[in-house]
């Protein structure tokens, strides 16, 4: 594969690095370590350094060794997951429940592979701003970043991102125009019933039952009130009520997520949902309450930014070795919020661990550390390629 030869190099320095961001994995709003080490090898590479946005985010700027009125920024996310990792390797997690289980420190190190060539070279006319988020999992540092000012303090033209993908051979890319991603809402619905005796179930309003139902019942949502030839889903992930064996309890809570890539389809769920929830209360002689969040919007590829970025990953591996059309998933992503504000790109490198396991948020899930200089070659020349200095 034709990656760059320097990047080549220093392989072994960024095997290190993300094998130390693996060790020390840090969750939502609380990547401090993770945060002084991608700082501190920016101001090593001579790269000005911007921390605070969003709490713990780092945004390094590089300009050219040319002019240019151009400026674009890459974007890797730095958290870890909830998980207890069940890995014996020696980089393995020592922040016990906590663990680089989506491949954050793979992307890190990365960015920060490839901000240390581009510091070398500078071989481009304009400015690169290397955004070092966090809180990418559940909690939104994309969105919290963007409404702290990212792109008021750091003015760009279009932004990109990346993300591992296991169920690629190593060294593909897979992206597409349009919706990439899909939105992330949560929602949960408390059942209030009327708790009774275990033994005597007719002196109460079982909320259990009627949660039982409200479970079964939303399933509907998606075979029966979105089209056929649309994409949606709701999956109840939580089911908590009682804590006794002889106690019908006085209420449970249901809890779970929604996917979809259309906003037509997103603005249709909740109202379905709470429809269906107090129909069904209704009928059990229960009452609810709902609670629904709109977490992330869909992740969504402009045309121009979306050619010129499979345009650029067809150098590195190759045209044959590239999915311009590339399968959605309804996985999701607050990058979303980067290219609500921003025309830009999200394209997937392939990992190849899916084979063996090596799935995403899974407790034996290890970073494929033989892509590492694709990725970061990807996005140097992204940078060279978006802002030559002929130009």
């Amino acid at each position: 594969m034709p990656i760059i030869n320097r990047i080549a190099e220093f392989q072994a320095d960024m095997t290190a690095w993300r094998r130390d961001l693996h060790a020390y994995p840090e969750t939502a709003f609380e990547e401090h370590r993770t945060s002084d080490f991608v700082a501190g090898k920016l101001e090593g590479f001579g790269i000005a350094v911007h921390r605070g946005l969003a709490g713990t985010g780092v945004v390094g700027t590089l300009k050219g060794s040319a002019p240019g009125s151009r400026a674009i920024a890459l974007r890797a996310d730095m958290d870890a997951l909830h998980i207890l990792e069940e890995n014996g390797f020696a980089h393995k997690s020592r922040n016990q429940g906590k663990m680089h289980a989506c491949g954050h420190d793979g992307h890190t190190t990365m960015l920060l592979g490839a901000a240390r060539y581009l510091a070398e070279t500078r071989n481009f006319a304009g400015t690169v701003h290397f955004i070092f988020q966090p809180a990418e999992e559940n909690e939104g540092g994309g969105r919290v970043m963007v409404a702290d000012g990212l792109f008021e303090k750091f003015p760009v033209d279009s932004v990109f991102g990346m993300h591992n993908w296991p169920h690629l051979p190593p060294g593909q890319f897979g992206v597409r125009t349009g919706p990439m991603m899909a939105s992330y809402d949560i929602f949960e619905i408390t059942v209030i019933g009327k708790g009774s005796h275990g033994a005597m179930p007719h002196h109460g309003i079982d909320p259990l039952l009627t949660g039982a139902h409200i479970v079964t019942a939303l399933q509907s949502i998606v075979s029966r009130n979105v089209a056929p030839l649309d994409a949606a889903v709701v999956s109840v992930t939580q089911f908590h009520g009682g804590d006794a064996w002889n106690v019908i309890p006085e209420s449970c809570v249901i809890r779970g997520t929604c996917r979809s890539f259309e906003p037509r389809i997103q603005d249709s769920i909740e109202p379905a949902i709470r429809r269906i929830a107090e129909g069904v209360c209704q009928s059990f002689g229960a009452t609810m309450m709902l609670r629904y969040e709109r977490r992330y919007p869909p992740t969504i590829n402009t045309a121009v930014e979306t050619d010129f970025a499979s345009g650029v990953a067809e150098q590195v591996v190759g045209a044959e070795r590239v999915d311009r059309n590339y399968s959605q998933t309804m996985g999701s992503e607050d990058f979303a919020f980067m290219l609500q504000a921003k025309p830009g790109c999200y394209i997937f490198l392939g990992g190849g661990t899916a084979e063996k396991g090596g799935v995403l948020h899974n407790a034996h899930y290890d970073f494929n550390d033989e892509t590492l200089p694709i990725g970061a070659s990807y996005w140097a020349r992204l940078v060279e390629t978006a802002m030559p200095r002929s130009a």
